[in-house]
């Protein structure tokens, strides 16, 4: 049974800065692609990083500047450092990765629970 967990989420002021962390746990054969999603108050949610296998990335321009997305692959774990947080960056934040859990099987998209982010003052 696959698992993400994530971890890092909280209060900080605006300006301030907060590192989220997702943890791949179970039987895996392969992790691709990793990132970070996230889920205002009668929001869609919106993709906010990516990151390959390569390490290639990828921002939504409302972060750019502001968010670095990375992984650790020996870890199966994937970060992101948000720093000058704003208002308008509280949301809950969801981990993402596509899997192949056997060698036999297609990649499928799994989730984390969500860790909420709240940028206030």
């Amino acid at each position: 049974q696959v698992q993400l967990v994530e971890s890092g989420g909280g209060l900080v002021q605006p300006g301030g800065c907060l590192r989220l962390s997702c943890t791949v746990s179970g039987t895996t054969f392969r992790i691709y692609a990793m990132g970070w999603y996230r889920q205002a108050p009668g929001k869609q949610r919106e993709l906010v990083a990516t990151i390959t296998s390569g390490s290639s990335t990828n921002y939504a321009d409302s972060v750019k500047g502001r968010f670095t997305i990375s992984r650790d692959n020996a870890k199966n774990t994937v970060y992101l450092q948000m720093n000058s947080l704003k208002p308008e960056d509280t949301a809950v934040y969801y981990c993402n990765s596509q899997i192949r859990t056997s060698w036999s099987t297609n990649p499928s998209d799994y989730w984390g629970q969500g860790t909420q982010v709240t940028v206030s003052s």
